[in-house]
């Protein structure tokens, strides 16, 4: 992969070359960010999800909100967010973006100014507790391909979800970056915004992949920029939209991910 200098010279990108100080000062590092925040997430997310059995989950958006914020800081991120003209705030859309690693959701629901909950495979609602966790907050499981009744349960969710002001995450390439970029987007969540009527908001986290990537237990220090690009209204599309809108909605979450990396589409190696 081609990347601009300053980006070859973060830690992530030469641990090789590091030498044993700095390599053992980041592994201590990462331990003591891992136990952090671990404890700083399973007690007060447990004390949200039980709030939410009692009360309305969009009462507890602002707390929830607060935590996955905290939870970067305590990582030592530093997070900004940067909103497009065009990006409408208040309307239930698909936020599409692209997919990094596990820490994924405390970055898009910090950056998120919208209640918002998320389609996820539905091999994480097995994991422990946070299988759980997830179950609790309203995400929604998507199927392994061919299990029509569940895939027709899903569509039933969503739409459900939609209609009450319910925004939804998809991680449209429905696996984790292997290179910091953008994997092909599959074609349901735009199947889906405009068989169901609702705009799709794209988003782009850019130094993300600096920070954790996957097969990596290690965490670096990282800014992480999330970018909401201007949301694109479906209204009078039809099936045959689906393809130019999966393309368009790629080409503009991927921009700013081959500008960081000082690449294009065109000259990245991989």
């Amino acid at each position: 992969m081609k990347k601009e200098p300053d980006i070859l010279g973060h830690p992530s990108h030469r641990w090789d070359s590091l030498g044993l100080l700095s390599r053992s000062w980041y592994v201590v590092r990462t331990i003591v960010i891992w136990i952090a925040s671990i404890i700083h997430f399973f007690p007060l997310c447990t004390i949200l999800v039980l709030m939410a059995i009692f009360f309305d989950p969009r009462n507890n958006d602002r707390p929830q909100r607060w935590l996955f914020r905290n939870i970067l800081r305590v990582a030592g991120v530093d997070f900004e967010v940067k909103f497009s003209p065009g990006f409408d705030r208040t309307r239930t859309s698909f936020f599409v973006c692209n997919h990094i690693d596990i820490w994924d959701a405390f970055i898009i629901y910090s950056a998120i100014p919208q209640f918002v909950r998320g389609l996820e495979h539905e091999s994480h609602f097995k994991v422990p507790a946070y299988g759980w966790m997830m179950k609790r907050f309203g995400n929604i499981p998507v199927p392994p391909e061919g299990n029509l009744a569940k895939y027709k349960q899903m569509m039933k969710l969503t739409r459900e979800s939609l209609d009450k002001g319910v925004s939804l995450i998809v991680f449209a390439e429905g696996s984790r970056t292997l290179t910091g970029l953008p994997g092909a987007f599959n074609p349901g969540v735009f199947r889906m915004a405009i068989q169901f009527g609702y705009p799709v908001a794209p988003m782009s986290i850019v130094g993300a992949y600096e920070f954790s990537r996957k097969g990596d237990w290690k965490l670096f220090p990282s800014r992480i920029t999330v970018h909401m690009h201007d949301t694109i209204d479906t209204t009078g599309m039809t099936k045959n939209d689906i393809e130019p809108l999966r393309q368009r909605v790629h080409a503009i979450v991927s921009a700013p991910l081959y500008e960081f990396y000082g690449t294009t589409r065109n000259s990245f190696e991989s």
